[in-house]
């Protein structure tokens, strides 16, 4: 259709059914019944595309795909029960004994123990590339590698990733494009327009918007998204019906939303840098941000999270989220109310010290989920906060 986001947002539902309901219901069934037996038998052949059990397919979860499908402009997709999920399916569906990925060191803590730990018990090997050093990645090509995996904007630190550059490079070596777009959402960022192959994303961050449920999303190519639905299929990792229909309505309001969400995080990069008590403020669309230029390519607006270093290290930092009266405590983003974390002490706490400072995790980082609360709160917050902690 030529219906814009906002719209395919709000009007993309499953078919009204007899009852003429304006809202799209929710289909609560493990199962759905056959009204012969040879329809049965078509379904579970294939010749009859009809619904047959809900770990393989239900109008609600279809509601959801088919509508993240419209909205990032992607051949094919499936959802999964957890972002994580999403991610073990894509490494599990499309990588074999023998194979090998390249990964930047700058992805989430769980991504990457899936890369480093559990991967490699079934003979799949790996090689971490700096994000900072995109124009070395070739270098880790080898003659087995299969996938190229990142972030962008990376997490925490809110590093990019030349996405183009990457599709060169994965084209010239027959490598899957893999890109983790959770930080962004479609309606900021679309990889696959710059010829990634699959655009992986956790629902339960700006997607729902509301910390309420969780939830995963692979889209992209159909000839991959296809490798994945199987094996989702035969293990089970499915995205229950009732997670499926509150995102389905989240995307009706994610284009005001995420709006919302960018302004308040610029307004709080803006507010902090130069501050005296921080050492250095990172956001995509700052002016100070080195890699703006590519920001403002790849990126609708440069996203609800802001990343900052408070001087005083890990106790500064621990003291400054406990001064804290109204932001939320809480390892979780992409909410309506602003959240503080702490990634050296929570979800990048696994790493070394030495493995955090090579993807820019210094001991005072905080990273800031900019929620819909007036801006004028947030900030004294903040700033109390950054008071409270010398």
């Amino acid at each position: 259709n030529n219906y814009r986001f906002e719209t395919n947002a709000v009007r993309s539902q499953t078919k009204r059914t007899d009852f003429r309901e304006h809202s799209s219901p929710l289909y609560l069934t493990s199962s759905f019944t056959f009204d012969t037996a040879e329809q049965g038998r078509d379904i579970f052949s294939g010749e009859d595309d009809g619904y047959l059990y809900s770990r393989f397919s239900n109008p609600t979860c279809d509601e959801f795909v088919n509508k993240m499908c419209l909205l990032e402009e992607a051949e094919a997709g499936i959802a999964t029960a957890t972002g994580m999920a999403a991610i073990f399916v894509t490494f599990a569906s499309l990588l074999e004994k023998g194979d090998h990925i390249i990964a930047s060191k700058s992805i989430f803590g769980n991504s990457l123990n899936v890369i480093q730990k559990i991967l490699p018990r079934w003979g799949i090997e790996h090689t971490l590339v700096d994000i900072n050093k995109q124009d070395e990645w070739e270098k880790a090509v080898q003659p087995n590698s299969r996938m190229l995996f990142y972030e962008t904007p990376a997490n925490p630190a809110l590093d990019l990733v030349d996405i183009q550059k990457a599709t060169d490079l994965c084209q010239s070596h027959n490598l899957i494009h893999c890109v983790d777009n959770c930080f962004s959402t479609p309606y900021l960022q679309k990889p696959l327009l710059f010829g990634a192959d699959l655009s992986i994303h956790s629902a339960t961050k700006f997607i729902d918007g509301q910390g309420r449920v969780l939830g995963g999303v692979i889209l992209g190519k159909e000839q991959f998204v296809e490798k994945t639905y199987e094996f989702l299929r035969r293990t089970g990792p499915s995205l229950s019906p009732f997670n499926a229909w509150i995102l389905s309505k989240s995307l009706e309001t994610l284009a005001i939303r995420m709006d919302k969400h960018c302004e308040n995080a610029l307004h709080i990069a803006k507010h902090l840098n130069n501050h005296k008590e921080i050492s250095f403020v990172t956001y995509p669309f700052l002016e100070s941000y080195p890699q703006i230029e590519l920001a403002k390519k790849q990126m609708k607006l440069g996203g609800g999270v802001v990343s900052f270093d408070l001087l005083g290290g890990t106790d500064r930092g621990s003291k400054f989220l406990n001064a804290l009266q109204m932001c939320s405590l809480t390892a979780n983003l992409g909410d309506t109310r602003t959240i503080a974390t702490h990634p050296a002490s929570t979800t990048h706490s696994k790493l070394s010290e030495l493995e955090r400072e090579e993807v820019g995790i210094t001991n005072g980082l905080v990273r800031i989920s900019a929620g819909l609360e007036h801006i004028e709160d947030i900030l004294e917050d903040i700033e109390n906060a950054i008071r409270l902690s010398k």
